[in-house]
């Protein structure tokens, strides 16, 4: 008993020596904060398309048997041309919901399904969500594929390093020192996602026909990598 109250007696005793020693020590003098960023701008090369309809009735059971005839139509012509990255399918928001009359009664009801087309191949997907004829076009987004995403942002992260050096050089030699060593950097990259697009024609005037592609025509995302934190100059 006496052996583990040493312990603990030492313990303490070292950790109050520390404590006492840092809050002696002379705060840091001669740190420089700065930061610096890397900007790479480049084509999207992923296509999002989100296709929905709705449904109403005084039933719900058959609202959403109703839904699910759509979006089962949907899924087993969408699958046909599906391949993964170029074509992926997934089913989006499914909801029932009720209608109220002026005195709070339920009076019907609705709902939405939506399925999800995504890939790589433009003309793919366009030409699956013009044959989908139990859906209408809801939205049109472009984005970045995870392979695209990672390769820009290596090229904006060496661009950020190196402006980073090269500030915290610059501005070592401004306030009269010879050069400086990190203290401590952080890196942080923005994670750019899906930029919608206006709807097609097609899509405001209602279904497709099985003939019809619908024109899309990608952008450009911005990606920005920031290197920031502190050099000691020497």
């Amino acid at each position: 008993m006496r052996r583990t109250s040493n312990v603990l007696a030492g313990c303490a005793l070292a950790a109050a020596s520390a404590l006492s020693a840092a809050q002696t020590l002379p705060p840091p003098q001669n740190v420089l904060q700065l930061q610096a960023s890397g900007t790479v701008e480049v084509q999207q090369d992923l296509l999002q398309m989100n296709l929905s309809t709705a449904r109403d009735g005084t039933d719900p059971a058959a609202v959403q048997t109703q839904l699910k005839n759509a979006l089962d139509a949907a899924l087993a012509e969408a699958r046909k041309t599906a391949q993964p990255g170029q074509l992926d399918v997934r089913t989006g928001n499914f909801a029932l919901y009720p209608r109220h009359n002026r005195e709070g009664r339920i009076s019907g009801w609705s709902g939405t399904a939506e399925l999800i087309l995504e890939g790589r191949d433009f003309p793919r997907i366009t030409q699956a969500a013009g044959r989908i004829q139990s859906m209408t076009l809801a939205g049109v987004s472009f984005g970045l594929s995870r392979e695209q995403r990672a390769r820009v942002e290596g090229e904006a992260q060496t661009q950020a390093i190196e402006r980073f050096k090269a500030k915290a050089a610059e501005l070592a030699r401004g306030f009269g020192f010879a050069g400086y060593t990190l203290r401590e950097v952080a890196v942080n990259a923005n994670e750019p996602g899906f930029s919608p697009r206006m709807r097609t024609m097609a899509a405001q005037e209602g279904k497709l026909s099985s003939a019809d592609a619908v024109p899309v025509e990608p952008g450009k995302s911005t990606v920005m990598v920031t290197v920031s934190g502190s050099v000691q100059l020497r």
